[in-house]
């Protein structure tokens, strides 16, 4: 460390101290997914990247960036292109297992999809170890061991935006459509602090992996002294040299780790220090101890003002009464006794000249004091952050004048963003008596601009000490118990596979036990009814209706479409028969069809992973006669069959024609035979005993046939396709 004093200690308020070479901050998600971009190109031994969420769907660069781009831009795509450019290198991916309260959000299936997008050469594994009720909120990405990406930003949904964030962007767009303006912060670092990550990482991947990772490089770039790295991302200059750092985590009680609660000690700490202002943005401020820790200083120095920009509007009931009802007793905590203009606490909105409104979703976590230390790193100011989550924050010590004119710089630039001014007036503002504010007076009308919170408009807090249990919880939801004197570790949070088997278990048997119900009470649901049902309608204006109504009804209570196909045979003949089953087994299969639609698009496609996916393909590419040869085979239920078409991507009409022709055959074959059986309870002769042997025949052969059919055209199929790719 260098000859200036910081108050890093080590094992109390941080994990380790070191240095770092040079830093920069990545601010908002397309700066920070540009320089990932970049750096994962550069990559030659090792990636890795450990995060609350890592999704396969994410573009890391967009626009001109992607079309001019050497390299693929989505992540999957990108790291599969990298891991076959070189397949010595290393892949490790770290994600979060317990997705279900983000299901709407994240890829439910994500280690299969990963697993099916990318080659050997890369790993993925899902942290389950973390006690119920927290999270794996860690954010890293690890190049070669000699350049480090962290902070609040996962490679996720709903994080890519522009530092200029317009009120409307097609280039926003989620699972759920468009989102709203959002702000995050990242940084990369190198130097000494990369061998620090790169043991972290490491850690963090064999307590939850059987692979080994590889070896950190003895002969990585870390040195203090050395220029930037070959993986440090291209148009990103450092800001920060030879700057003394901490790193500070959160870790819970866990099977084989001691519960550390270094961020919380160090915030504590850190705001002790302060003299003229602090200014803190984050995504939830609802620790009251930290707002009481900012009062404290607020009385012991009569010179320091506090500035705390965070979002606007809560998503959700949970949101809204753990962590907005939260904010009210952080901010009345905060202000109490104490002049209210030294402190504001504010969101950043818009309204352009259109009279269009946006506000910014706050994401990111920064704390600045004055120009001596800036915090950029993974952890809310919020109580899950401070004892149950997984966390880790970087502070960086400004140990020199310029370092010190760093900090100061990044704390103006953000502020800059979220006023719509310049940095140089935002600066020349932070050094008036009352910068709090300074920065509140002359905003730009159709920028940006900070307006106070009142969150008494979202919530009364009449349910916060409910929600706060489930949302932000201090104890892991069913915490530790004492066994003989010792102390057990709390329960995890379910393994997201065993938690989608449990559901999927209770689904089927749900789904059993209707259809089991349904055929038990209701009287008529049974072949012979439905044979006097359709019988009564022979001959009448009402027959073709009714076998259409049968069909359709008997599609939703999955009634053997073979029975109804032979009653109607039987009823109608073997010229009519097979007419009307064959319309009725359209329409029913339409019917089921749309339901499936309906479905997928609420996210049973989501949640029938890879598997689904690969049979989704399979439809669409043999097409007409892909449906024709499934529905000549027996393999499945007519309406299980209609349901999973339409959770695929085949359309309507491709699936009603393939089910024409492949249904079309067999029918006039069960139209003999349900004519035959009719005609030997009427008439038994030689003559309709053959016709009924006849009819059995030409349908055994029409399977068979199919099969083969099939089995032909898909083998023709993949023939023209690797033919294609020699070509």
């Amino acid at each position: 460390m260098s000859s200036m004093n910081s108050i890093f200690r080590e094992g109390e308020n941080c994990w380790v101290t070191s240095q770092v070479a040079h830093a920069a901050p990545l601010i908002d998600g397309a700066d920070y997914y540009r320089a990932l971009h970049s750096s994962i190109v550069k990559a030659k031994h090792s990636i890795f990247i450990v995060g609350w969420d890592i999704d396969s769907r994410i573009r890391l660069l967009h626009g001109e960036e992607e079309a001019n781009a050497e390299a693929p831009s989505v992540i999957s795509d990108l790291l599969k292109w990298k891991a076959e450019q070189n397949p010595d290198i290393k892949i490790y991916l770290l994600r979060w297992d317990s997705s279900l309260a983000f299901f709407a959000q994240r890829e439910m299936w994500a280690k299969e999809v990963w697993e099916e997008k990318t080659p050997d050469n890369v790993t993925t594994e899902l942290d389950d170890t973390i006690p119920m009720g927290g999270s794996q909120h860690q954010k890293v990405a690890l190049i070669d061991d000699e350049v480090v990406f962290s902070g609040g930003m996962d490679v996720s949904t709903n994080r890519w935006d522009t530092r200029d964030h317009p009120v409307e962007s097609e280039d926003r767009d989620g699972p759920d459509g468009t989102y709203t303006p959002l702000h995050d912060v990242q940084m990369v670092s190198s130097g000494p602090v990369v061998k620090e990550f790169s043991k972290l990482v490491r850690w963090r991947w064999v307590r939850v992996s059987e692979h080994e990772p590889i070896d950190i490089r003895a002969d990585a770039n870390t040195d203090i002294n050395a220029d930037t790295p070959d993986t440090w991302p291209d148009g990103v200059d450092s800001w920060m040299k030879k700057c003394d750092c901490a790193l500070a985590r959160t870790i819970p009680l866990m099977d084989d780790a001691e519960p550390v609660q270094e961020v919380r000690n160090m915030l504590l700490d850190l705001i002790s220090q302060a003299e003229h202002v602090i200014y803190i943005e984050n995504q939830f401020t609802s620790r009251v101890e930290i707002a009481e820790a900012l009062n404290k200083r607020l009385h012991e120095c009569p010179t320091l003002h506090v500035i705390v920009v965070s979002s606007y509007e809560p998503k959700g009931k949970f949101e809204c009464e753990a962590f907005w009802a939260g904010r009210i007793d952080f901010k009345n905590a905060l202000e109490k006794d104490i002049d209210p203009e030294r402190v504001i606490m504010t969101y950043s909105s818009i309204e352009d000249i259109k009279g269009r409104k946006a506000y910014k979703r706050i994401h990111s976590k920064v704390m600045s004091i004055d120009d001596k230390y800036l915090v950029i790193g993974s952890s809310n100011i919020s109580n899950r952050s401070m004892t149950l989550d997984t966390e880790l924050d970087t502070i960086l010590f400004g140990n020199n004048e310029h370092n010190r004119k760093a900090i100061a710089r990044v704390r103006d630039d953000l502020l800059a963003e979220h006023t719509g001014r310049d940095v140089e007036s935002t600066a020349k503002l932070m050094q008036e008596d009352n910068p709090a504010q300074a920065i509140m007076q002359g905003q730009i009308a159709h920028g940006y601009v900070l307006t106070e919170v009142r969150d008494e408009v979202f919530t009364d807090q009449s349910g916060k000490n409910f929600f706060k249990a489930l949302s932000d919880p201090e104890e892991p939801l069913i915490p530790a118990i004492e066994v003989a004197s010792e102390k057990l570790p709390p329960l995890r949070n379910p393994r997201r596979r065993t938690v989608m088997i449990l559901l999927g278990v209770l689904v089927l048997a749900a789904f059993g036990g209707a259809i089991w119900y349904a055929s038990h009470a209701i009287p008529w649901l049974n072949a012979e009814n439905i044979n006097d049902f359709l019988e009564k309608s022979r001959g009448t204006y009402f027959a073709l209706p009714t076998v259409l109504m049968v069909y359709v009804v008997g599609g939703f209570l999955f009634f053997p479409v073979t029975v109804l196909s032979l009653a109607v045979a039987a009823i109608f003949g073997p010229i009519w028969g097979p007419i009307y089953g064959m319309l009725g087994a359209l329409l029913s299969s339409a019917s089921m069809f749309g339901i499936g639609m309906l479905l997928g698009n609420a996210g049973l496609r989501k949640v029938g992973g890879p598997k689904v996916e690969a049979l989704d393909n399979k439809l669409k590419s043999t097409g007409i006669v892909g449906v024709a040869a499934i529905r000549m085979l027996p393999i499945a239920p007519f309406s299980l069959v209609n349901l999973v078409a339409g959770i695929s991507s085949i359309t309507l009409w491709q699936f009603l024609t393939g089910t024409f022709l492949g249904m079309f055959p067999p029918m006039i074959a069960k139209g003999l035979v349900g004519d035959s059986i009719t005609q030997i309870f009427r008439n038994p002769s030689p003559q309709t005993i053959g016709y009924l042997v006849g009819g059995i025949v030409l349908w055994g052969l029409m399977i068979w046939g199919s099969q083969k059919f099939a089995k032909w055209y898909q083998a023709r199929k993949e023939k023209a396709k690797s033919e294609e790719c020699v070509a």
